[in-house]
This record gives structure tokens, sequence and C-alpha cells, in this order.
């Protein structure tokens, strides 16, 4: 199965998830192995608040059945005082114009870390 060229979304990579994940994990735990975007709500945010919810991201471990179904590790939701925000990491080719062919091989895949205000999804 091919990843549509004009989305990031990926299909299922039943054997691949495990590879991915890991690669999700260390890029989301470290912040090496990609770009890491923050909306506009998040840029308005405390210093001291957008450190914790970049620490609240990195030490997310909250993976199950439900909020992860292909085990990419690839999407969570942490709160932050009291306010709920989302990270998602999308998969896309090195120029960021398609979809990433293969999520799994770095050497064809840009990770993007999205961190937003819940309501800004």
């Amino acid at each position: 199965m091919q990843t549509d060229q004009n989305t990031t979304e990926t299909p299922q990579h039943d054997n691949q998830s495990p590879i991915i994940a890991a690669l999700n994990d260390r890029f989301r735990q470290t912040y090496w192995g990609g770009k890491v975007m923050t909306t506009s709500g998040v840029n308005e945010l405390s210093d001291d608040t957008r450190a914790a919810l970049f620490a609240a991201v990195m030490h997310y471990d909250n993976f199950a059945e439900d909020n992860d179904p292909y085990g990419e590790h690839d999407f969570g939701k942490v709160v932050v005082e009291g306010q709920d925000f989302f990270w998602k990491i999308d998969y896309y080719d090195h120029t960021l114009t398609f979809g990433s062919e293969n999520p799994a091989d770095p050497k064809v895949t840009t990770r993007v870390l999205t961190i937003m205000l819940a309501s800004e999804y």
C-alpha cells in the first residue's frame, strides 16, 4: 500500500509499526530527528507553561489500543495547568511537500511534531 502523495495520513503498516513507534518515541522524547511546530495558542503561553508542556509531551506514555490503534505513537493528549493540549507527529518527504513513502525509513522521512491547544485542533 502506498501513501497518497497529497496527504500526511499514513495507512496502517502492521509490520513497520514497531519501527515507526520507536522513531516517533525517540523524536518526541529528545526532540531530535525532525521538526517541531507550535500553534499560535502555544506560542502565546508563558515560558514556564511552554516548558511544562514540552516536558509533558516528552514524558507522554499513555498509549493504548483506543488512542493508538496502529501502534505508531503518533498522537497524544496532555493536560498542563488544567488546559488540554494535543500533539501529533506527521510524516513528510524531505522537502516537506508530500507525505513520506515510508515512515519507517528516516532516510526518506522528515517527522513533524505539532503541539497545539486542544481548542485549536
